[in-house]
């Protein structure tokens, strides 16, 4: 009868709890730790109701437990690595460099994130793969949170022939920042002269948006730049190269 009632009653009622506890915490705390208390406590309920069917059975926890001890020390060896990824996800709940739904950088990886679990965490990149990152990989590594601020700069690359004005493009850049709903004025936008390429002057035009329309914002404002330097005869240089074919000297005369 017991039995019957550990098995039948107090399973569904470990998973009503675990369930229960993991959208409470989700809600008033992260979804992260609430999936590692809710885990928690249902794994913890297994192994209690199993323990109790066993004492029902009859059988010695002493013997079992040295059995276990000796499992474990063996199991622990040859899972080493999923061990580390555990306690590396721990750190990363804890931590929280980033959370659901932020869009993060992993070495050559962007994608934005689906779920932080306990032995991985998995991304969806742009171009709609799913990636699968071991957590231990992703302590290790520099992780870049591309939506942790409600702001973000776009550093646009451009370069210009040496025989502009350059006091002029600096005005006309200014003018397309202004002109643009997308840009923000504060922080103002910045205009960098780089340096001095082999064919133009190189500057850097950074202008900020919020995180939701950074992308549309970095394009529109490079279409503006081509269609408004164009307009203004401002020249955007590129390199050229000049073939000869033939021998550009007259040939040495060859005395017998």
């Amino acid at each position: 009868m017991h039995v019957a009632l550990l098995l039948f009653v107090g399973i569904p009622l470990i998973f009503m709890l675990s369930k229960w506890v993991r959208n409470y915490l989700s809600g008033h705390l992260t979804p992260q730790r609430g999936m590692i208390v809710g885990k928690a406590i249902h794994y913890l309920g297994l192994v209690f109701i199993f323990i109790m069917v066993l004492q029902e059975f009859g059988f010695s926890l002493g013997p079992l437990l040295g059995a276990a001890g000796i499992v474990g020390i063996a199991v622990g060896f040859a899972s080493q690595t999923s061990v580390s990824n555990i306690i590396s996800g721990i750190f990363l709940i804890t931590e929280q460099p980033f959370v659901v739904n932020d869009v993060i950088k992993i070495g050559a990886i962007t994608g934005q994130v689906l779920s932080i679990d306990t032995l991985s965490v998995k991304l969806r990149t742009f171009d709609n793969q799913f990636v699968r990152i071991p957590n231990e990989t992703i302590l290790k590594s520099e992780v870049t949170t591309l939506t942790r601020f409600p702001i973000r700069r776009a550093d646009l690359l451009i370069s210009v022939a040496y025989k502009e004005d350059l006091g002029r493009v600096k005005q006309v850049l200014q003018e397309l920042a202004d002109q643009n709903p997308l840009c923000l004025q504060e922080p103002a936008p910045l205009i960098i002269f780089e340096q001095f390429g082999s064919s133009s002057i190189d500057i850097k035009f950074a202008v900020w948006a919020t995180r939701d329309d950074w992308l549309n914002m970095k394009n529109s404002m490079f279409e503006s730049i081509k269609k408004r330097f164009d307009a203004e005869g401002i020249e955007i240089p590129f390199p050229h190269v000049t073939l000869y074919t033939g021998s550009v000297t007259k040939p040495f005369p060859v005395t017998a």
